[in-house]
């Protein structure tokens, strides 16, 4: 007589009565999870020019697109979306103390499938990549009244295992475990993410052929109101700090000339009158020939002290008064110079400029360094542009 014995090196029908006795629990104790498939890398999304970004002909879910950063970011989702059973403990989002400090645990969760009835249903194991659609944890009251239909729950597997707890007494596995998270809004999914919310209306009157907004990332990423709010900050820092530098023109600097000779011009004198020959026409202006103390870095805005009278001009005026102030807008950056009665003297150059990146009237050394489209002669290498992106830099080249 045969020893009895549970174990064998194949699945007998020990294995099978136990496997579907399983896969009855999870038909009868599971809920529908929706699977959106990862295809693969979308085919011809790279360069044929750079080794780290090879070419694929195929679609294939083994397949890395970028072999330096080991990233699949213009991923492809079949069109075909997969029913499986599957089970998950709801837990209430809790404070976790296992830390210093207290930290949110995070929307986690563990979903686990029966194995064979997975291999059957989409033809291999659920892995990385994969999208799940858990349609119990459906937004069915968005606060936005504008999105027309429940906001569907997405989540992405992280992970994936058989689970300890899926062993039967074969020691065979019946259960696979998967660790997903949600689902963001990046390029990764835009596959999925681009599938219009409703075929109807949509969003601003989409009629689902494709020349509207309504998409799911319309309505589930929050891409579009961050934009928001960063281009709020922006306009108000505009507002708050519109140039570079530092603002000067709140002091008030003395002319020698008030002090020499002109004291007597105050706005309680009674001996200044219409007939009073102290002013006349020919009288020289008594303006500050310099910033004085008020001169720094990047103070310099192309106007005069105490808000005199400037004339923005290309060339300078015949017949300008001593202390006239003439701003030459063909000098860059522009220049302010004072008459002195003989010479113009040179007062500053406007160097302060809107501090905001690719700001059309952004003169700074930083915007110039940023947006520098200069070519550099190289006797090894060619020409090299000066501007270059992080992942140009990091590509494998030849060896001259």
């Amino acid at each position: 007589m045969p020893r009895l014995s549970l174990w064998r090196t194949n699945k007998t029908n020990d294995y099978r009565f136990l496997d579907r006795t399983i896969s009855e629990q999870f038909t009868v104790g599971g809920l529908d999870i929706f699977i959106h498939k990862y295809a693969g890398v979308k085919m011809g999304a790279e360069s044929k020019e750079d080794a780290t970004l090879p070419y694929y002909d195929e679609e294939n879910p083994l397949f890395i697109e970028d072999l330096l950063l080991l990233e699949n970011r213009n991923r492809s989702y079949e069109d075909d979306v997969h029913v499986l059973r599957g089970v998950y403990r709801v837990t209430d989002i809790d404070f976790d103390l296992s830390q210093f400090g207290i930290f949110l645990q995070n929307d986690t969760l563990f979903i686990e499938f029966h194995y064979n009835d997975m291999i059957d249903n989409i033809g291999r194991k659920l892995m990385n990549g994969d999208v799940l659609e858990v349609p119990n944890l459906k937004d069915y009251h968005p606060l936005d009244t504008s999105i027309p239909k429940a906001l569907p729950k997405f989540y992405v597997v992280n992970d994936a295992a058989f689970a300890s707890e899926g062993f039967s007494a074969t020691w065979l596995p019946h259960v696979w475990r998967v660790k997903v998270v949600p689902l963001v809004g990046s390029q990764e999914y835009k596959d999925i993410l681009d599938n219009f919310i409703d075929d109807k209306g949509g969003i601003n009157g989409d009629d689902g052929d494709g020349n509207g907004s309504g998409t799911l990332a319309d309505y589930m990423c929050q891409h579009n109101n961050n934009m928001g709010l960063n281009d709020a900050i922006l306009t108000q820092a505009e507002v708050e700090v519109p140039l570079s530098g530092y603002d000067n023109d709140k002091f008030y600097i003395i002319p020698p000339g008030e002090v020499r000779d002109q004291s007597y011009v105050r706005i309680d004198n009674d001996f200044i009158t219409v007939d009073s020959d102290l002013l006349t026409a020919d009288s020289a202006m008594s303006t500050p020939e310099s910033e004085g103390f008020a001169f720094g870095y990047l103070t310099g805005n192309g106007m005069p002290p105490n808000g005199l009278p400037v004339t923005p001009a290309v060339t300078f005026p015949t017949d300008a008064l001593e202390g006239a102030y003439v701003l030459r807008i063909d000098y860059m950056p522009n220049r302010l110079f004072r008459f002195d009665g003989t010479i113009w003297t040179m007062m500053e150059d406007a160097v302060r400029t809107n501090i905001s990146l690719g700001a059309p009237d952004n003169d700074t050394l930083r915007d110039s360094f940023v947006n520098n489209d200069d070519m550099i002669q190289t006797t090894d290498r060619g020409l090299i542009p000066s501007r270059q992106s992080l992942s140009d830099l990091l590509k494998p080249s030849d060896d001259n």
